[in-house]
């Protein structure tokens, strides 16, 4: 049962407890981590929720409503390892901590500081390194969709709108990688929350109306961006694209408990700027995570960025390759100067040593950042000069204009390092709650406190010398206890010599107590110098934060450069380990690969990778590609695809040669799988992803297709193929590979702007041997059987599957299929046949070799049955 829900009346819990349901019931649909001393506790069905999902002890607390009060905890210092946990399984956390000192009169003061949510994270413990935090907001009304994203951690704010189409809008999400998604709580189209889900896989957070509010969203933006007008943005006449990024700045603000500083701009994207891949296309080309656990990824095999923000900008591209010819070029360019002079392995090495400041910069906005960070911001700027150094061979020998562009937005931060030299110890512990953060020589009053702290012993010695010198006095004594402080001791005898500005504190037995302004005021230093030496810290860490915001502009632009140039360097690093090709982009629409090779199937395989060329143009429009299993066709499918899309990157590709014509969009149906989620067989699957293909495929598109049509039965199935075959090549006239086995379509190749090809293996004492080479014309046969033999089929299996092959391929159809072979070979003229089908019948001879006993036969007999057998042969 649910206590909190349910109780109305907090009268008669604790004042603590009364303070954790008034803070509880403003965030009922999260995880409320309490603080509490060292630990963070959670409370009632938060408490049950937490105990299930981190594995931790579920305890009792209290009592509410005459029930115990469920509790579990997690200690501070150990925190964000839980909240890495929870966020990964999408669940927002509430950090409530303790804002005020503890005075013994009531519960101390408690607060929200930060809501935690999937789409909002900056902290490296609750981030892969090269994961990015997206959060993304949907504004739709009637026919149209405004669209935002922002990425806390790397200030990216970008926004669009478009036409709502239901399956565009899956393909800009799966661009976008969203880790969140916020969305109007009154959309009158429920369906898409389900949707998103489902296909992307993503938490939908639903939020107020009043966020997307059309006539407030102009001023809000407004005020974040610091501006009077969102012309110079582009986005005026965007009232949806408008709604959408407010809502995003308002959720920032709510759950950062902060201003966005570091959000300073605000970029308009449209659609058509990037190739389109639907999900099922991400996920069949394996971009950033492989279909199989032990499998391998384009990202994971090309990524060698030297930094954490290089590798996220990889990831990006790979997600969303850019259409725009000239950026793409001006890349090439780059990746080129340093590959003709092997430059990028001294520029790869000055990254190596460049943290990951684009997250710095984002917690030092937020107020968030910790001493690590700022050393690690530190080393950032004091490698600038060494990226320079590294960067001039190709700034003197070539005309890079890319590579001069990146090297001025670098910067020149000399100044700020100096700074954070002086400021910071080389060293700092992770947390400023531990003082020691502040090098010393930084501020005078922070070193006196820190000396009055670490050497009180030594100033009481040496003021006791200055008194006994000073009053003539050898036996005035300095000494301290808790109850009296600080004092001079004198004997009752003494007592008449002390000094006028001697104050009388206590008077002893046989002795008499002073103090003075002087160690009064030691006194006071002595006492709260390590609480004031902490406060000093923080102070003077805040001012360091704030001088740091004045500056974040310039700071990013230096981070974004950074990631560029590290882009760069490991695309070159590739190319020249892997022997990659530059590109060349036509504006006549095809693709033409001389030996081009799969990048990971190449890096895997133990023995030589056998290349492969690809033409299709405007008179070779689509490739029928039969041959057997395990012959080559998916890979030499997915590696056409795959080079296209590196192109496409602005990368160079693993091919000979590869001249590309404008691609719009890149589709993929590949492999069997059924959605038992939503009740889709795998025919349904299959059928779903080819009509999203023939409904939004053009003539400028790539299309890989492999075995349409085997989910149902033969006649069906073939059916389909032959006219799917015949609607990309005649009307939607796309570039499109086709795989099949079923042999009756290569009859197409005769129709204009069909071929044939077929990867290439031959039969050898009854083993095939593979070939991978794909070469015009059909296949005579797809090998099935000894496929199945070499994936271990037991040999009697494979035996009866011969005998029946044999039977089947000698059987012949009359009328019952006459319509059929009508329909789909158009162009010859009906064969009539008698229909016979040929009953297997045992073998005689067979029979009779079973009945012998060869153990028991003399020669004679034996010889005799071998007469007997061949006769039997014969009959």
């Amino acid at each position: 049962m649910n206590l909190a829900a349910n109780m109305t009346d907090f009268s008669t819990l604790t004042p603590m407890m009364q303070q954790y349901m008034s803070v509880k019931v403003q965030h009922p649909h999260s995880l409320m981590f309490y603080r509490m001393g060292d630990f963070y506790e959670l409370f009632f069905e938060d408490a049950h929720k937490a105990a299930k999902l981190l594995g931790i002890t579920l305890t009792h607390r209290g009592k509410a409503n005459g029930e115990p009060i469920p509790m579990a905890g997690v200690p501070f210092h150990a925190a964000e390892g839980y909240l890495a946990r929870l966020v990964k399984k999408g669940e927002t956390v509430v950090i409530c901590e303790q804002l005020g000192e503890v005075t013994g009169k009531g519960p101390v003061e408690r607060g929200v500081v930060r809501i935690i949510t999937p789409g909002t994270l900056t902290d490296d413990a609750l981030l892969n390194a090269h994961q990015t935090s997206n959060l993304v907001a949907l504004c739709i009304q009637q026919n149209q969709i405004g669209i935002a994203l922002l990425d806390l951690s790397a200030s990216i704010f970008k926004v669009q709108q478009q036409d709502y189409q239901p399956e565009q809008l899956m393909i800009e999400l799966a661009r976008l990688m969203p880790s969140e998604i916020l969305i109007d709580e009154d959309i009158v189209d429920q369906n898409i929350i389900e949707q998103i889900k489902r296909q992307i896989e993503c938490p939908v957070t639903k939020r107020p109306n009043v966020d997307f509010n059309l006539n407030n969203a102009q001023k809000t933006l407004c005020d974040q961006l610091s501006v009077s007008t969102l012309s110079g943005f582009g986005i005026d006449h965007l009232p949806l694209a408008k709604a959408a990024a407010a809502s995003l700045i308002h959720y920032a603000k709510e759950t950062q408990k902060t201003a966005l500083p570091h959000i300073r701009s605000i970029q308009l994207e449209q659609s058509t700027d990037f190739i389109a891949l639907d999900p099922v296309t991400r996920r069949n080309l394996e971009l950033i995570d492989p279909l199989f656990e032990h499998g391998t990824s384009l990202f994971q095999l090309i990524n060698d960025c030297q930094t954490a923000m290089g590798s996220r900008l990889l990831s990006r591209t790979l997600m969303q390759p850019l259409r725009d010819t000239k950026i793409l070029d001006a890349r090439l360019d780059a990746i080129q100067s340093m590959v003709k002079g092997y430059h990028e392995s001294p520029i790869r090495l000055v990254l190596k040593e460049i943290g990951d400041i684009e997250r710095v910069l984002s917690r030092v906005a937020l107020g968030s950042a910790r001493p690590r960070d700022l050393v690690q911001l530190r080393q950032a700027c004091a490698q600038i000069p060494y990226l320079r150094h590294a960067l001039q061979p190709i700034l003197q020998n070539e005309s890079v204009d890319l590579i001069q562009q990146l090297n001025e937005e670098l910067g020149d931060f000399n100044g700020l390092h100096q700074r954070l030299m002086s400021a910071i110890v080389e060293n700092p512990p992770v947390l400023l709650r531990d003082g020691n953060v502040i090098a010393e020589g930084f501020d005078t009053e922070l070193d006196e406190l820190r000396k009055i702290r670490d050497h009180a012993g030594q100033f009481l010695i040496d003021l006791e010398i200055q008194e006994r010198e000073a009053t003539g006095i050898n036996t005035l004594k300095i000494g301290y206890n808790r109850v009296s402080g600080y004092y001079i001791e004198l004997t009752r005898g003494q007592a008449a010599q002390a000094p006028d500005h001697y104050i009388r504190r206590q008077t002893l037995k046989n002795a008499e107590r002073y103090i003075t302004p002087e160690l009064k005021s030691f006194e006071d230093k002595v006492l709260s110098s390590e609480s004031r030496a902490l406060a000093r810290e923080k102070m003077l860490f805040e001012m360091l934060l704030d001088e740091l915001r004045t500056d974040i502009a310039n700071l990013q632009m230096m981070s974004s450069a950074i990631a560029q140039i590290d882009l760069i360097a490991n695309f070159a690093h590739q190319a020249r380990l892997k022997n990659w090709a530059r590109p060349e982009f036509s504006p006549e629409i095809g693709v033409k690969i001389q030996a081009g090779r799969h990048p990971v199937v190449e890096s895997l395989s133990k023995s030589a990778f056998t290349p492969n060329d690809t033409t299709l143009d405007f008179n070779h429009r689509l490739a029928i590609v039969t041959g057997p299993n395990m012959g080559g066709k998916s890979t030499f499918m997915r590696q056409t695809a795959l080079i296209t899309l590196l192109a496409y990157c602005g990368s160079f590709v693993p091919a000979q040669t590869a001249t590309i014509g404008p691609i719009d969009r890149i589709f993929t149906r590949i492999g069997s799988a059924d959605d038992l989620s939503t009740g889709k067989s795998t025919f349904m699957v299959e059928m779903t992803e080819t009509s999203q293909i023939l409904h939004h495929a053009t003539n400028q598109s790539l299309v890989l297709m492999d075995e349409v049509g085997r989910g149902t039965s033969t006649y069906d199935g073939l059916s389909l193929a032959w006219a799917c075959v015949l609607d990309l090549a005649k009307r939607i006239k796309c570039l499109c590979l086709f795989a099949t086995h079923y042999f009756e379509l290569t009859e197409l190749g005769k129709e204009v702007g069909i071929d044939n090809y077929h990867v290439t293996a031959k039969e050898l004492n009854g083993n095939l041997i593979l070939l991978h080479k794909v070469q015009a014309g059909p296949a005579s046969q797809s090998h099935g059987l000894q496929v199945a033999k070499l994936a271990g089929i037991p040999a009697n299996v494979i035996k009866d599957a011969q005998n029946r092959l044999k039977i089947l391929e000698k059987q012949q159809h009359k009328n019952v299929n006459t319509a059929v072979q009508n329909d789909l070979f158009s162009n010859q003229e009906p064969d009539v046949i008698e229909h016979i089908i040929e009953v297997e019948k045992p073998s005689a001879a067979l029979e009779l070799l079973k009945s012998i006993d060869v153990d028991n036969l003399t020669p004679r007999q034996a010889l005799e049955q071998l007469y007997a057998l061949k006769e039997q042969l014969k009959a």
